[in-house]
């Protein structure tokens, strides 16, 4: 069976690592997922998203000349179109209760800066009082 980059296929987990799982696809060829391919969120320990001898689905993200099969659980995997990666979105303090309108660019650059101004103050107040503040000076 030829394995083409961007077909998805069953496979086999025959090994896990630290950096990633290696998986046998048919025809007996073996393929590694990537640590950062195995699930959207992050992954700190593989082992709590697979175990050896787990049936996954696969899709391959590249063969090399030397034979090595790059693969990814979490792109085989079909998302919604309409499915869009979540946002941070919470209450703000400038704008709660505030109801949203169609802002021009001169309006939404002017809340941009005033709120990286504002994000700026704030890392800059944390961050002194952490090392002192600017009254230390080393010799």
């Amino acid at each position: 069976m030829s394995i083409e980059v961007g077909s998805k296929l069953q496979g086999k987990v025959t090994g896990i690592t630290n950096f990633g799982a290696f998986v046998e696809l048919p025809g007996g060829s073996t393929g590694l997922v990537h640590i950062s391919e195995v699930a959207d969120n992050y992954v700190k320990d593989i082992n709590e998203f697979l175990t050896v001898g787990d049936e996954v689905e696969v899709k391959v993200l590249n063969v090399e000349k030397d034979g090595k099969i790059g693969l990814s659980i979490r792109k085989a995997k079909e998302a919604p179109p309409s499915e869009k990666r979540p946002t941070k979105k919470g209450p703000r303090s400038n704008n709660v209760n505030r109801p949203q309108k169609s802002l021009s660019f001169e309006d939404k650059m002017n809340r941009f800066l005033k709120d990286s101004e504002e994000r700026l103050a704030s890392l800059k107040r944390n961050t002194e009082s952490k090392r002192g503040g600017r009254s230390t000076k080393r010799g």
